[in-house]
C-alpha cells in the first residue's frame, strides 16, 4: 500500500504516540528530569529510562527506513530490528519495577501501548515480507 506520506501510516502514527508517551514516563520515573542530560546519569533508573526514550524514538526512524527501501533484505533486517525494540522496551519496564518505581500504573499504561503497537506492526509487518 502506497502512502504520500509517513504521516498518514498508521503504524507510524502509531509510534509517535509510542514515542510521546515514552518521553512522558522516562521524564516521570527518572531523578534526573533532564531529558537531554539523561544518558550522563550514573543511576540506574535513569539509564532504564533513556533507554526506553532512545529505543522509542528508534521505532519511527525504522519504519520509514522499511517504507522507503528499495532492498528486500534491508527491509527484513530492519523490520526484525524493530521487534527486538520493541521486546528490549519490554524488558526496560520490568527492570523499572524491578528497580522499585511505585507508580506501576504508568509502567503498565507504557505497556498496554506497546501492545496495541505491536498488533498494528504485526499487521504492517505482514504487507512488507
Amino acid at each position: 500500500m502506497a502512502y504520500r506520506s509517513l504521516r498518514h501510516l498508521p503504524i507510524y502514527r502509531k509510534a509517535l504516540e509510542l514515542c510521546t508517551m515514552s518521553r512522558e514516563i522516562a521524564s516521570y520515573v527518572s531523578f534526573n528530569k533532564d531529558l537531554m542530560r539523561l544518558c550522563e546519569s550514573k543511576s540506574l533508573r535513569d539509564i532504564m529510562a533513556n533507554s526506553i526514550l532512545t529505543d522509542s524514538i528508534l521505532i519511527p526512524q525504522k519504519i520509514a527506513q522499511v517504507e522507503y527501501s528499495q532492498c528486500s533484505n534491508e527491509r527484513l533486517e530492519t523490520i526484525s530490528y524493530i521487534n527486538i525494540i520493541i521486546r528490549n522496551i519490554n524488558s526496560y519496564c520490568m527492570g523499572l519495577e524491578k528497580h522499585g518505581v511505585k507508580e506501576t500504573e504508568y509502567i503498565n499504561l507504557l505497556r498496554k501501548e506497546i501492545k496495541s503497537f505491536r498488533k498494528s506492526y504485526k499487521a504492517w509487518k505482514s504487507d512488507h515480507l
